[in-house]
């Protein structure tokens, strides 16, 4: 008896709940003469594909009990599984008790997300939890010395060509990786059900943090050249980067993926109630280099670019609505890495479409700025775990501390500054003018620096458009709001944004020195709310 070698498959059990290739799979195995035990649906689904089935019922002298939860735990299916057949202990067991060996194990389990995603009922989802399906998984790739177990259909085309090279036998190497696979694929299995049911216990960090996660594209290299990378899905599709469309352009890359995100999720600030209006975000190294509204998207656009048109060369572009043609035209002025959006006209495919490697990715929307979940950073043998940033401020919260308060257009640029601020790399400064960013500071030590950048910023955006022949009279910080995504610790930093013509300032506060920056703003005349609510982003 062949051990680590070669081993032929005379019989195989299949039970699966996707059915992509299953008739194909039942007619190739029956066509070289292996039995076929099976259960329920799968049985049905074979024999009405003329494959000849013996129910597992029928092979264990065993009927399915209690609405089909026992039917495949049972000893001559798991002995059949698990028996070593190179120990005359093992072999002598399965004689005295009249166990047939089973060397191909078939099964998929209980559609437990897709019944979750439904929003099923939790006595349904219950239901759905498999048993007999990854105990056969688990005792097959278990014993993958001598029995072949596939989870997938996508391997079905290895398991036959192995089948035809082979003479009707499969390799150790191919059952090494089936059995890998297996193990991999219950569980995350476990790990969808134990992130429900934790859920359900309203445990936001369990003591055993569990997750699961599908390899989908293995990139070409990571942040930089010497690293290695991959992309991976978790938990139900979400919108964004990880399940967007691309429509063409070369391959993303680990940096283009995480830009690409940020851009995303940046541009999805801006949508109905507080924002109903076109808005446009362009993104380099994940922070945004231009951000703005518009009466039309072509308008954002230009309004976003003219912040800081160096750094959007070779940018990430996010929209809030389906591209169109006009805006297209102008955005293939530009050399830029990816386009997201929800959604493209055909004018715009057109006018795209000779920059081949100009990435497009759709979205199916945008994404909800305000819905749970998690964000995650490694540590050397470690994770740091915690709520993603949902939090917003609406107007109606804002405390005005200063004597003057902002009048209308100071309002709705401030509201704009501080949902483009919680995007941008702490410490961070953003000033507006009129629905649109004229100057970003990103990730400075410190935050009167981050203020003088974005000043300078601004300053050069002016001379760019001057010596183009633009007319820069949008441009600039003179009567600009600013936002901070956290408290000025000093005034120093909020004397920097009133000398750029600053007129209003929108921030967190709660430094120990809040009297004295407010006293600052009030000497100047300059108003300032305080949101109650920082947005560092490390």
């Amino acid at each position: 008896m062949a051990a680590k070698g070669l081993t032929p498959i005379r019989r195989a059990l299949i039970s699966v709940s996707d059915k992509r290739g299953l008739a194909e799979l039942g007619a190739g195995l029956a066509a070289r003469g292996v039995e076929i035990l099976s259960t329920g649906g799968s049985a049905r689904a074979l024999r009405q594909a003329g494959v000849a089935v013996t129910e597992v019922s029928a092979h264990t002298g065993f009927p399915e009990i209690m609405d089909g939860r026992v039917k495949t735990l049972h000893p001559k299916i798991h002995g059949g599984i698990l028996a070593r057949r190179d120990r005359d202990a093992d072999r002598e067991a399965m004689e005295e008790h009249g166990i047939a060996a089973i060397d191909l194990v078939v099964v998929n389990l209980y559609p437990f997300e897709a019944t979750l995603a439904s929003g099923a009922a939790p006595a349904t989802c219950i239901e759905n939890i498999d048993i007999g399906g990854p105990a056969m998984l688990r005792a097959a790739a278990k014993n993958h010395d001598f029995v072949t177990v596939v989870t997938d259909p996508d391997d079905y085309a290895a398991l036959m060509a192995e089948l035809e090279a082979n003479d009707g036998a499969t390799s150790l190497a191919l059952r090494a990786r089936l059995a890998t696979a297996a193990f991999a694929h219950t569980a995350a299995y476990d790990a969808a059900i134990a992130a429900w049911m934790q859920g359900r216990q309203g445990e936001t960090f369990p003591d055993r943090l569990i997750l699961g996660a599908r390899r989908r594209q293995v990139l070409r290299y990571g942040e930089n050249p010497h690293q290695q990378a991959a992309l991976y899905a978790a938990g139900p599709a979400q919108p964004g980067v990880a399940s967007a469309e691309q429509l063409q352009g070369k391959e993303l890359s680990y940096n283009n993926l995480n830009d690409t995100q940020a851009a995303f999720e940046l541009v999805s600030e801006f949508q109905a109630p507080d924002f109903d209006v076109p808005a446009v975000a362009i993104v380099k190294h994940a922070n945004p280099c231009g951000v703005a509204l518009g009466d039309s998207l072509a308008e954002a656009y230009a309004r976003a670019l003219a912040c800081d048109p160096v750094s959007a060369f070779g940018g990430i572009i996010a929209l809030n609505r389906p591209l169109d043609g006009a805006t297209a035209a102008a955005i293939g002025q530009l050399f830029a890495e990816v386009v997201i959006a929800p959604g493209y006209e055909p004018e715009a495919r057109a006018a795209l479409a000779a920059k081949k490697n100009l990435r497009l990715l759709e979205t199916a929307t945008l994404a909800d700025p305000g819905a749970p979940g998690m964000t995650f950073k490694s540590l050397a043998g470690g994770i740091l775990l915690q709520t993603r940033d949902a939090g917003r401020v609406a107007r109606a919260e804002f405390r005005v501390v200063t004597q003057r308060a902002p009048d209308d257009r100071e309002l709705a640029d401030l509201a704009f500054a501080f949902r483009v601020a919680k995007h941008v790399k702490s410490n961070a400064i953003v000033y507006v003018r009129d629905g649109a960013t004229v100057g970003v500071g990103a990730g400075q030590m410190s935050r009167i620096d981050s203020a003088r950048i974005a000043a300078r910023k601004a300053r050069e955006a002016v001379e760019a458009a001057e010596k183009a022949g633009r007319d820069a009279g949008a441009l600039g910080t003179q009567g600009s709001v600013v936002a901070s995504d956290a408290f000025f610790p000093f005034a120093d930093g909020l004397l920097v944004a009133i000398e750029a013509g600053a007129t209003a300032v929108i921030q967190p506060g709660g430094s120990k020195r809040d009297d004295e920056v407010i006293a600052a703003a009030d000497e100047a005349g300059v108003a300032m709310v305080f949101t109650g609510m920082r947005h560092f982003r490390h």
